[in-house]
């Protein structure tokens, strides 16, 4: 019985057997399926750009007072009077103290007395003199009594112009009580309070006033550009821009005033001086600020978003999207950075679609998305931040 059972089951798996056999079989062989494309690198792009791109000269400068002037007093004297608030600005003859005019007062006084004591003595000289000459004539008086008149009219005349010139010392030494701003200008901290002695020798004076509008800067520049800068300036003035230490904010715009005289040949630069308006007093003596001075103008230059130039072993590199959405790497040469745009000497066509933001994740041939909008600003944040960390 049990052997008939065993029989049975291996007639069963053996049937079962020949029908999934036979179904494969029949059934025809499957394909093997592709492996699937990698997805697309969303990143941000932009056109190159061609138009007039202004050529600068970098370098770093302090602004300087157009003039600085030091208010002191020529007369020794009691300060009775401040005539200016600290800070203030000023114009040329404007009163900003007073010294104790009286004792020089005084002095003008006494000068016009001797002055007026003089004349009146010439006067009844030169009457004497008229008298005695006629009676010379006629030998009613000596020529030495004439002689001796007449050299007293010459030492009268004489001590009348000294009178003369003690007035005008004295007038000289009265105005010095009436201390005025000799320029245009901004006023600093007062150096001595009302009520004490002023002196010729304080080596302070009573307040510096400094010229503000307009105003200078001087700044230096590598000596290789020298020449280049002086042919430029044969053909006309030359316009140089103040920026902020950061180099982000616009100070002023001004001109260039001159080129040094010497090389310093301990840095190997050469020293400019430009002089700006500054309406706005954007600038403001001792302050450090990077200058730009414009060369020229490159007509036609191609730019494109700084963000976009990455470094690699063979030199400065973009990447470039092609026609089908793929990307490849184009070598570039750079001719300068500013406020963001990278010009291309070389490497780059106008309309040429260049990637700006999300280089990172890029290789040779990769196929890229184009991100824009709000989407395209929160990928640029994104690629910033994560490029900076390490």
């Amino acid at each position: 019985m049990i052997r008939r059972l065993i029989i049975a089951i291996a007639f069963v798996a053996a049937a079962c057997g020949a029908a999934f056999v036979l179904k494969d079989l029949r059934e025809p062989a499957k394909a093997e399926q592709p492996p699937p494309a990698p997805p697309s690198v969303p990143v941000v792009a932009a056109k190159v750009v061609s138009h007039d791109v202004p050529i600068y000269l970098r370098g770093v400068g302090t602004v300087i007072a157009y003039n600085n002037v030091i208010v002191r007093s020529q007369i020794t004297g009691q300060l009775i009077k401040i005539s200016f608030t600290q800070g203030q600005t000023v114009h040329k003859g404007d009163l900003l103290g007073e010294i104790d005019p009286r004792p020089y007062q005084a002095q003008l006084d006494q000068a016009t007395a001797n002055r007026d004591r003089d004349q009146a003595q010439l006067q009844n000289a030169q009457v004497n003199l008229q008298r005695y000459v006629p009676l010379e004539s006629k030998g009613y008086a000596s020529t030495q009594l004439v002689d001796t008149q007449k050299a007293q009219v010459s030492q009268l005349q004489a001590m009348v112009k000294s009178d003369e010139a003690l007035i005008e010392q004295a007038q000289t030494n009265l105005s010095y009580t009436q201390l005025t701003s000799p320029i245009d200008g901004v006023t600093g901290i007062r150096q001595i309070d009302e009520g004490n002695i002023i002196h010729p020798t304080d080596p302070n004076g009573l307040v510096d006033v400094t010229q503000i509008q307009p105003i200078s800067l001087l700044f230096s520049l590598p000596q290789t550009e020298f020449v280049e800068i002086q042919q430029q300036m044969a053909k006309g003035p030359l316009t140089v821009l103040a920026y902020s230490q950061d180099d982000k904010t616009k100070l002023d715009q001004g001109k260039l005033d001159l080129i040094d005289n010497q090389i310093v040949q301990t840095t190997g630069t050469i020293r400019l001086r430009a002089s700006f308006p500054n309406a706005k007093r954007m600038l403001w003596p001792g302050e450090l600020i990077n200058a730009r001075l414009q060369l020229d103008t490159r007509p036609n230059g191609l730019t494109i978003a700084a963000s976009a130039i990455q470094q690699g072993q063979n030199g400065s590199y973009v990447w470039v999207i092609s026609a089908d959405g793929s990307v490849q790497q184009h070598p570039v040469t750079v001719g300068q950075i500013s406020d963001g745009q990278a010009l291309i000497n070389s490497g780059l066509s106008g309309g040429d679609n260049v990637v700006i933001a999300g280089q990172y994740r890029l290789t040779a041939g990769l196929h890229v998305r184009e991100l824009h909008g709000k989407a395209a600003q929160q990928a640029d944040l994104q690629s910033a931040v994560e490029e900076a960390i390490p």
